[in-house]
């Protein structure tokens, strides 16, 4: 593959457009009208690009409508979750060309799934996998793999599933989900956000100017990092904040306070909202507390980042009970900054996963291309 410098333009493009005329790509792309219609041909001649019908213009003339050629190929996104394995295949233009789920363990089996899925004459061009984990800046030759243990054996796994020579880019989940809620969710038209998630874990994806903050060693918004506690006579512990507010924590302090008359003590977190939803006072007073905390860690964040949005996620974080004890705690110890929750659900890690893929993937055609020409 050969191409031109205005031809890989007008590839990126059309990827970002989906569909266009040669007028609408000469606006978009600003180049002129021979020169889109030369890069067109290109990009036809390759099969990078295909004519996908006509439409009418205000003059009553029909122009041709370009799409991606089944060459442009296709991309996955795998989101490695702390239960659960999500993959989504898209072509370069977002389009969702396949999907599967199975669980943590089922990772090579899903990934295995959702490639047979994708058209057999669509090349893979990149992966991208979320993991729950520190991700190390990339350093050409040093291999692929998280940066510390926790992911390790299940992308090891996986890894095995996907096919040689195919690049494979790791990304933090908690910046993967804070880029759906920039595009796609609560935070869409906002540049600057914070994304605090809230679950078993606890993170936090930056967003400034309408980009991932990632930071020097790829570990910006590892609040479980912070020191904690801060008390005479107690040495803060690795990771003791994520221990204190995190999903477990949550479920023994709700079994420390269970009143005998209220029936069994919830085993999941998913059952304690249930309970309080109903009016449990045990339950309630649980859920108020877990407000309060994450209120509390939201204003440490505001302290720094002073993000004007802050948008809850996570398994307990997103829930709409939660969102207006955090509002409350917030606004008692900090300045203004709104409260939303996520709309972007369990689905946010892939999809912002997917988002990342598809920029990636038009990067590596348009760098083959031009490494060529």
């Amino acid at each position: 593959m050969d191409l031109s410098e205005s031809a890989r333009a007008v590839f990126a493009v059309l990827a970002a457009a989906g569909s266009a005329t040669r007028p609408q790509l000469a606006s978009l792309a600003g180049l002129s009208k021979p020169t889109v219609s030369s890069a067109v041909a290109e990009l036809e001649s390759a099969r990078l690009a295909a004519h996908s019908g006509t439409a009418s213009g205000g003059t009553g003339r029909s122009a041709a409508v370009y799409g991606l050629g089944p060459a442009a190929g296709a991309v996955l996104a795998v989101d490695l979750g702390p239960a659960l394995t999500r993959v989504r295949g898209c072509a370069l233009d977002g389009t969702l060309l396949a999907q599967a789920t199975g669980t943590r363990e089922e990772a090579a089996d899903v990934v295995r799934e959702a490639l047979v899925a994708l058209p057999a004459d669509a090349p893979l061009r990149t992966v991208v996998v979320a993991v729950g984990d520190v991700t190390a800046p990339e350093k050409e030759g040093a291999g692929v793999r998280p940066a510390t243990a926790k992911a390790g054996p299940v992308f090891d796994a996986m890894a095995v599933a996907l096919p040689p020579g195919v690049p494979v880019h790791l990304e933090n989940n908690v910046n993967c989900a804070a880029l759906a809620e920039l595009h796609e969710g609560a935070a869409r038209g906002r540049r600057t956000f914070g994304y605090l998630r809230i679950g078993v874990g606890i993170g936090l994806g930056i967003v400034v100017g309408g980009e991932v903050l990632r930071g020097a060693n790829g570990a910006a918004g590892e609040l479980a990092r912070l020191p904690y506690p801060w008390d005479d006579g107690r040495e803060p512990r690795h990771e003791a904040l994520e221990e204190y507010i995190g999903a477990r924590s949550l479920l023994r302090r709700a079994a420390e306070a269970w009143p005998d008359e209220d029936g069994p003590c919830p085993r999941t977190a998913e059952q304690l909202f249930a309970l309080a939803g109903e009016g449990r006072p045990a339950a309630r007073a649980v859920i108020g507390r877990h407000a309060t905390d994450v209120g509390r860690l939201a204003a440490a964040v505001t302290a720094v980042l002073d993000p004007g949005l802050i948008v809850l996620g996570g398994s307990t974080g997103a829930d709409p009970q939660v969102l207006a004890g955090v509002q409350a705690e917030l606004a008692r110890l900090s300045w203004p900054t709104e409260v939303v929750s996520s709309t972007v659900g369990d689905l946010g890690t892939v999809v912002g996963a997917a988002r990342l893929a598809v920029s990636r993937g038009v990067q590596t055609v348009t760098e083959a291309a031009g490494a060529k020409h």
